[in-house]
């Protein structure tokens, strides 16, 4: 899924391949990374090359599986390919500049070079002469307007005129000119709105028009300097689905087109099939397949080129779609297709796997298990949410908390966030409805959810670690870290969030973006994770470990950011925010992301 690029790099060494798809085959080199060899490419295409050739015939008889399980020797082969591929990089001779009788300057004579006085260049002749032929132009375009020949010109009939008739109908023609010119102004619109001074409220169709209900002005309730009452909170709604199972994190849902499409079968068992007439019927059917035929590049480039406007259209980013269509083409190219498929199918059904695999990296984040293995230590297991400004942090960290909370484990969290107004009250009205949800009483007496703050304008890395203390000693199961938002090109504020994670080495540092971004995904992801290894004090930098990808709910099928962020970083989506309520917690089902990506 990655096969864009053709090199591996890993600490020392350097890994260049090539694949032969045809008979499924790697092609790999391996040289220290501080070498500059410029004959790799040349030796991996000779070696390609020649072992082919040399092993085609079993290949056809056998296959590849029955060649590896054989013997074969190509040990003076490679070694003569090898010697030749050198002695080539050295016998190249550097390039030398060419000198002054191979330029185009001394082709030229002295003659051409002189200007004499009162010649023009010839850039201003062809201009003259366009500007000739824009005049005989004008001129044609004039001819068309002289009087017949059966009437007088106008100019002949003003100089049988005296000169007072002449003033006098000139006089009349300026009046009438003018006149239409106040009809018309009169008929316009403007002045009929122009009458209509003053500005009236807009009064709804479904609203109340009585301001008088709307001004809560008064109210005890609403503004007072008392104290306010307490709160009334609906647990129903803070909870959204009751019929879920307490703790569970349930797989994101989506209906691909191939559901769609049989269940209507199942509704309508009766309705007889349309059937074509004989020869045109059989061509359709036969129209675009290819049978038994090796893929070229020609034959995929007009469908690569509409499914990487598809996954654009899909809000991929533009880069990321270029670089997926690239790797889908370098693993086909080559391929012996079947008998009864078109290149269309193989190619989506090669992009759909590249897809799934891209969702689905080799580390998989295991929270709870990751929770449980900290208590048998006896340490607080710590998560800090990073992101840029407004992607749901707070929010998200709330849903977070009550899983968690279900799964029962304690949660402290820490308010770090001490730059926005408002952020330490957002997080203590959830600690409150959580606790509401989840009062002691319900755990053994045991407050299962904590806010530790210390207000706004103190060092945010100073309060996330003593929060980790506190934890510590009070027997938190769970500490988790809220960050203030800041745009990925703000330099101090990176700084101060790698600081912050460098100082207190976190358990899990996830990056919080949201589903609606499109191109954008590439730059936050890429300069956050260059900002933590830049500024980061120790050897191995901490990196993001996984993505909340949040807001998912309103972005219908462009679930294009999805792709985008894990092939940035290669981490998972741990957790998917769908909603307004704590309920509204998804894991990543990537069949599903990627049968709402494909679907037409």
């Amino acid at each position: 899924e990655r096969g864009g690029n053709n090199s591996f790099t890993h600490e020392a060494l350097t890994l260049k391949y090539k694949l032969d798809n045809q008979f499924e085959l790697v092609f790999v080199v391996g040289f220290q990374k501080i070498l500059t060899l410029t004959y790799v490419d040349k030796l991996i295409d000779d070696v390609h090359k020649e072992f082919r050739d040399k092993y085609r015939n079993e290949f056809q008889q056998r296959g590849t599986l029955g060649l590896l399980n054989g013997t074969f020797d190509f040990k003076d082969d490679f070694l003569r390919l090898l010697r030749e591929a050198e002695e080539s990089s050295k016998t190249r001779a550097p390039t030398v500049m060419k000198t002054f009788e191979q330029s185009l300057k001394s082709q030229k004579t002295v003659k051409c070079m002189i200007e004499t006085r009162g010649e023009k260049p010839k850039e201003k002749v062809k201009n003259k002469k366009n500007k000739g032929s824009k005049k005989e132009g004008a001129e044609v375009v004039a001819a068309p307007g002289k009087a017949p020949a059966g009437e007088k010109p106008l100019s002949a009939e003003k100089e049988e005129l005296s000169k007072d008739e002449i003033l006098q109908r000139n006089r009349e023609e300026f009046f009438k000119r003018h006149m239409k010119a106040g009809e018309r102004s009169s008929k316009s619109p403007k002045a009929e709105a122009q009458k209509e001074k003053g500005k009236k409220p807009r009064v709804w169709d479904l609203g109340n028009s009585n301001a008088k209900v709307l001004d809560y002005s008064n109210s005890a309730t609403n503004g007072s300097a008392e104290a306010p009452p307490g709160e009334e909170f609906d647990p129903e709604i803070a909870l959204g689905d009751r019929n879920r199972e307490p703790g569970r994190l349930y797989d994101l849902e989506y209906e691909s087109d191939d559901e769609v499409e049989e269940e209507k079968v199942l509704q309508n068992p009766a309705k007889p099939s349309v059937k074509k007439g004989g020869l045109g019927g059989m061509f359709g059917m036969l129209k675009g397949l290819v049978g038994s035929k090796s893929l070229t590049r020609e034959d995929m480039d007009p469908v690569l080129e509409k499914m990487k406007d598809h996954l654009i259209a899909k809000n991929v980013a533009a880069e990321i779609a270029v670089q997926l269509c690239e790797s889908v083409a370098k693993k086909l190219e080559g391929k012996v297709m079947g008998t009864f498929t078109t290149v269309t199918s193989t190619v989506k059904q090669a992009l759909q796997e590249a897809l799934v695999q891209i969702l689905q990296p080799q580390r998989r984040v295991d929270v709870l298990r990751d929770v449980m293995d900290a208590q048998r230590h006896r340490r607080p297991y710590v998560v800090t949410f990073c992101g840029v400004n407004g992607v749901g942090k707070s929010t998200n960290l709330a849903k977070i908390s009550f899983w968690l909370i279900e799964n029962g484990f304690s949660v402290l969290i820490a308010a770090c966030d001490t730059f926005r107004a408002g952020a330490v009250e957002q997080l203590r009205t959830h600690t409150r409805r959580l606790n509401a949800l989840h009062p002691p009483e319900n755990h053994g007496g045991r407050t299962m959810v904590q806010l530790y703050e210390k207000g706004y304008g103190k060092d945010a890395a100073g309060i996330a670690m003593e929060a980790i203390s506190y934890a510590r000693n009070q027997g938190f199961d769970v500490v988790l870290v809220d960050t203030a938002g800041r745009m990925q090109d703000n330099a101090p504020l990176m700084t101060a969030l790698a600081k912050l994670i460098a100082v207190n080495a976190p358990d899990l540092v996830l990056f919080v973006g949201e589903a609606l971004v499109g191109n954008e995904a590439v730059d936050q992801l890429v300069k956050f994770n260059k900002a933590l290894a830049d500024h980061s004090m120790a050897q191995t930098p901490r990196l993001i470990d996984g993505i909340v990808l949040t807001k998912f709910d309103t972005i219908d099928d462009k679930v294009g950011a999805a792709i985008s962020m894990t092939y940035i970083t290669s981490k998972p989506i741990v957790f998917v925010g769908t909603g307004q309520t704590y309920c509204d917690l998804r894991s990543l089902n990537a069949k599903a992301v990627v049968a709402a990506l494909m679907k037409a």
